[in-house]
């Protein structure tokens, strides 16, 4: 979610400090995840994203907070990235489910998860994100949101 103006991007703009890289990664994932089993990397980085919309969903952007990359909160304080997730990813920030279409781990060793998220506005967003390690944990370091292109 890094890189977003305070009044949001654009539908389907991309909004990361990688803007290039994980737009090109996002489109290019032929992954199969559906018919393998994830990389251990894949599920943790899962847990970490799940978190977090759990904690936009309960408005606990204190804890949202803490799941986001040093290189997000670099660019964010904490007012400021409830501001522009409440403006620029409102189905992220108000969601009722999420499921992983398909992850894996990048060759700059980042993870990046394709996951279908609908708002409680009734929209729902593919969205890419990119994780970071940093430690032991894995932190959200960007987003690629845009709309679904069909129904469920």
């Amino acid at each position: 979610m890094a890189g977003a103006p305070l009044s949001g991007p654009a539908p389907g703009r991309v909004t990361s400090m990688r803007p290039c890289a994980l737009a090109v990664l996002a489109f290019t994932m032929g992954l199969g995840v559906a018919d393998a089993e994830p990389r251990p990397e894949v599920a943790e980085a899962t847990v970490t994203v799940m978190r977090q919309l759990e904690a936009f969903r309960r408005d606990d952007f204190d804890a949202a907070y803490e799941l986001a990359s040093a290189t997000i909160k670099e660019i964010f304080d904490r007012p400021t990235f409830e501001t522009m997730v409440r403006r620029g990813y409102p189905e992220i920030a108000r969601s009722v489910s999420a499921v992983v279409i398909e992850g894996d781990v990048g060759p700059d060793d980042h993870v990046y998860l394709r996951i279908t998220i609908h708002g409680t506005n009734g929209r729902s967003v593919d969205a890419i994100y990119d994780l970071v390690r940093e430690g032991s944990q894995w932190r959200i370091n960007g987003v690629v949101a845009r709309p679904t292109t069909g129904t469920v």
